[in-house]
């Protein structure tokens, strides 16, 4: 998940946390959880903008997700509007909450002006509970009035606020890319997510924009390659949520990009966002990254990194402080992989701590200052391959530790 600073002379530079141009964005307040804050979040996108997904795998896919997965299928890639809202998943709510669902995509229809199947959808929060429409439709003819008074390409805040949960910040990231001629082209993407988190497609709800040309299967093919860079490679629980999901739409004002520009653009993006979700887990106290290089396969050094960061009892280390470093060792050694024992070495903080079977007799006060980090960076080489060939099998996966706050938070989520 590492992503490169850029340099001066780079094409790919950091920007303002605004939305590209052709996005307008609006927030409005249905006490969805609680009166008095912003829990409805609407991003208008204009006409035959293109649009693509990934959804959660979940069997109890929430009602929104599936009306989302129908209207891009019914649009062929299309969207002129999304629509979230926060404090209620509407899962596992029956054909009441299909029938909301609609509801909801058809009341902002209607609003804009739009066919219903230009507009996707998707809720966060509690499942098993019904949405207030009666609070909800009311609200949309209002947020869509505001519209008209947003600024285009305004600021991700309203928007990235309005749709958390127990998120305690809004998380956001933007980058702009020199096409030459003095013209530029813009990436901005927002997160929310905290708990329920775990690498199953996208692990939260995201959404990705550009005003670059591009069609609609470029930009899914764009999307699934830093959706597998970056969300998938994040755990703070192990859960995966039923509403999940991960939005990408590009508006076209700016004009085409080079592709290779825009994927890293959008990349980078959704790496910084799967950070800022890691670093916000319910209860966050400490990162942890394990890197795995020299695996027979980059599958397999995947399967090692996400074992050993999702493992409890390396996490409750971590947690504590622990230099506990032989929970590490087993974790790799019961990820499915296969690999000589004696060939693994292991390093944390940078310090070498097991080599050739056995510990290396690193000095104690180091390690334990290792392990009691802001961040625990984990390095795992087990020597299957070398040099160039055990880079490319390399791979990389972000957790933190597991803390009482994390189980306080979510024993009493909905007391």
């Amino acid at each position: 998940m590492t992503t490169a600073t850029a340099h001066a002379s780079s094409p790919i530079h950091t920007a303002s946390l605004d939305w590209p141009l052709g996005f307008r964005a609006t927030v409005g307040a249905a006490a969805i959880k609680k009166a008095g804050r912003d829990d409805l979040a609407l991003l208008s996108i204009g006409a035959g903008a293109t649009a693509a997904a990934i959804f959660t795998r979940n069997l109890f896919a929430a009602a929104p997700i599936e009306v989302s997965r129908r209207h891009l299928k019914d649009s062929r890639g299309h969207a002129s509007a999304l629509i979230l809202n926060s404090g209620c998943a509407n899962a596992a709510t029956g054909p009441r909450g299909l029938s909301n669902a609609q509801e909801t995509v058809d009341a902002v229809s209607l609003a804009i002006g739009c066919a219903s199947e230009a507009v996707l959808v998707n809720s966060t929060g509690v499942i098993g509970v019904q949405l207030p429409m009666e609070r909800i439709v009311p609200e949309i003819p209002h947020m869509v009035a505001r519209l008209a008074n947003a600024v285009d390409g305004g600021p991700l805040e309203p928007f990235a606020r309005a749709i958390m949960t127990t998120d305690t910040k809004p998380k956001m990231s933007s980058r702009t890319i020199a096409c030459g001629g003095g013209r530029t082209v813009r990436v901005s993407g927002v997160a929310k997510g905290a708990g329920m988190i775990r690498p199953d497609m996208a692990t939260m709800i995201s959404v990705l924009a550009t005003d670059a040309e591009v069609d609609a299967k470029t930009l899914d093919r764009i999307l699934r390659h830093a959706a597998d860079a970056s969300y998938h490679r994040i755990s703070v629980d192990g859960d995966t949520s039923t509403n999940d999901s991960v939005f990408a739409f590009a508006s076209g004002i700016a004009g085409r990009c080079d592709e290779a520009l825009l994927a890293r653009a959008f990349r980078e993006v959704a790496c910084d966002l799967s950070r800022m979700i890691v670093c916000d887990g319910e209860g966050f106290e400490r990162s942890l990254a394990v890197r795995v290089t020299g695996a027979a396969t980059k599958a397999d050094a995947l399967k090692v990194a996400e074992t050993v960061a999702s493992s409890l009892l390396v996490r409750t280390a971590i947690t504590g402080g622990d230099p506990n470093w032989g929970r590490i060792v087993a974790a790799a050694g019961r990820a499915g992989v296969d690999f000589r024992a004696n060939d693994l070495e292991l390093r944390v903080g940078g310090i070498l701590i097991f080599a050739n079977g056995e510990p290396v007799g690193a000095d104690k006060h180091d390690v334990r200052a290792a392990f009691n980090g802001s961040h625990v960076a984990i390095e795992i080489s087990l020597g299957a391959t070398e040099g160039s060939v055990a880079e490319t099998n390399s791979d990389e996966f972000l957790s933190c530790g597991l803390t009482t706050e994390y189980v306080r938070l979510n024993a009493d989520y909905t007391t």
